[in-house]
């Protein structure tokens, strides 16, 4: 006797195919997401290690000294995860500095991020501001 088209369902084949296809795009719904945090978190640690790379030039741009060798140190308490490495070298130009900032993740001694850049050094003596272009000012002392 043939089932009326009312009583017909689906057959046992029919839902194990449903589960495995379900259970397969859960598998892969789970992995993107998982995929995309971690990428996340690393974008995280990446932004995070160049704003304080930059943050170590500015400060040692501020001092306005920039004795040739290397120094290390953290970021205090705010960034307990990161520590700091800088090297400062003269280069052909007199009164130019090459400084090399390397910002490492402090558990696993990985480097996160390298800033290099230039520093130019004011002669002893000299004014960081230049008189002549500030407004009102004739150029000369009075």
């Amino acid at each position: 006797m043939k089932p009326s088209p009312s009583q017909a369902g689906f057959s046992l084949i029919e839902v194990m195919v449903a589960i495995l296809i379900l259970g397969v795009a859960l598998v892969a719904l789970t992995e993107g997401v998982t995929s995309a945090l971690t990428s996340s978190k690393a974008s995280e640690l990446q932004t995070t290690a160049a704003m304080l790379a930059a943050g170590q030039i500015e400060t040692l741009r501020a001092g306005g000294d920039y004795p040739n060798g290397e120094s290390d140190g953290d970021f205090g308490d705010e960034f307990p995860q990161y520590r700091w490495t800088q090297t400062i070298a003269d280069s052909d130009v007199d009164g130019l500095h090459e400084v090399d900032v390397v910002v490492q993740d402090s558990q696993s001694g990985k480097d996160l991020y390298d800033l290099k850049t230039l520093l130019f050094e004011l002669p002893q003596g000299s004014n960081s501001v230049n008189r002549a272009r500030r407004p009102g000012h004739r150029g000369r002392e009075q």
